[in-house]
């Protein structure tokens, strides 16, 4: 089959390349001339340039496709509303439409748990009313999903959406690197002791959810969480990591609502200095390691075949034998 990936530069992107191409499929990628293919290297990738926020760049590297994943987005704690409604909703419009106009058979749009919120006491699940939150990636990603959705009964394209976790893994620059970087020099602190539970993702297992979406036409018009399925605390967690460096585990920890207030200053202090660079804190940053953030699987299982199949202490070795090895 014929694949375009766009962020396929990314993190979540090269990967699925890498495993559509040990597949034997064809792989296409919407990159900027600006974009880093760094992790693309040695990859067999036909290239289209364009940007999902300019509709008439799309349509040469949609023409004669099977699928679309869509996993190009702005994924921040940090930054304006109309700066991520402009990439992750409009963009991901102008890319559904210009696909359903190429005839592209299925769309699976890879989105987020996070709009369901932090801080409830069970294992969400998708039939789980949404919780709005205050944190502009959350809201933007739910509206595009919510978008495609209404659109998926006007098209013949089938749609399907992806919701990872807190994806982890090797090539992970973005979360992991920074996260064992602080352990390795003490600057890692917990908010309540680690005690709130997380959604830890590995990156092969989210790469198992996305193809099973691809080719399995009961993920029609569906939306499946995508996690490694464990209820884990982020002491655990973290312990882990710090065990298979070989290194001291965290101590330090502050309580939630006072740091959560800080990172409400700080956020405040570089909004009226207009600051485009993350504070230290955010708000979400607290929330997301302070509050219970997990999910059921159960779905993905019963609907799409899923089963994690790396487990956590694999997933763990493996992240840290690339952070140990990195260039």
């Amino acid at each position: 089959m014929k694949f375009l990936i766009t962020g396929i530069n990314g993190f979540i992107g090269s990967h699925v390349a890498e495993r559509l191409l040990k597949e034997g499929h064809t792989v296409r990628g919407l990159v900027r001339k600006t974009s880093d293919l760094s992790f693309l290297e040695g990859m067999t990738i036909d290239y289209y340039y364009g940007d999902i926020t300019q509709p008439d760049t799309l349509s040469a590297a949609l023409k004669n496709v099977d699928t679309v994943i869509h996993v190009a987005g702005l994924a921040s704690d940090w930054g304006s509303y109309k700066t991520f409604h402009k990439i992750n909703v409009q963009g991901t419009i102008n890319l559904a439409k210009e696909a359903d106009i190429q005839k592209v058979k299925r769309f699976v749009h890879i989105s987020t748990t996070a709009f369901y919120g932090f801080g409830r006491n069970h294992a969400v699940k998708e039939s789980d009313d949404y919780k709005p939150t205050i944190f502009p990636y959350s809201e933007t990603k739910r509206e595009a999903e919510k978008w495609l959705f209404e659109y998926s009964k006007k098209t013949s394209m089938k749609i399907t959406a992806i919701r990872p976790g807190n994806v982890f893994g090797p090539r992970d620059h973005t979360f992991m690197e920074k996260y064992l970087e602080a352990m390795e020099q003490g600057k890692m602190a917990y908010i309540d002791g680690g005690a709130s539970k997380t959604c830890p993702s590995y990156i092969e297992n989210v790469l198992d959810g996305i193809l099973l979406a691809c080719f399995s036409g009961k993920a029609d018009g569906e939306a499946f969480f995508i996690t490694d399925g464990l209820d884990i605390d982020w002491k655990t967690f973290t312990d882990a990591f710090a065990d298979e460096l070989g290194i001291k585990r965290p101590k330090l920890s502050f309580p939630f609502y006072p740091v959560y207030f800080l990172a409400w200053v700080m956020e405040l202090i570089y909004k009226i200095l207009g600051i485009k660079t993350a504070p230290l804190l955010t708000r979400y940053r607290i929330s997301n390691g302070g509050r219970d953030y997990y999910l059921s699987i159960e779905k993905a299982k019963r609907i799409l075949g899923y089963t994690p199949k790396v487990d956590f202490n694999e997933a763990v070795k493996r992240t840290v034998q690339w952070y140990k090895n990195r260039g």
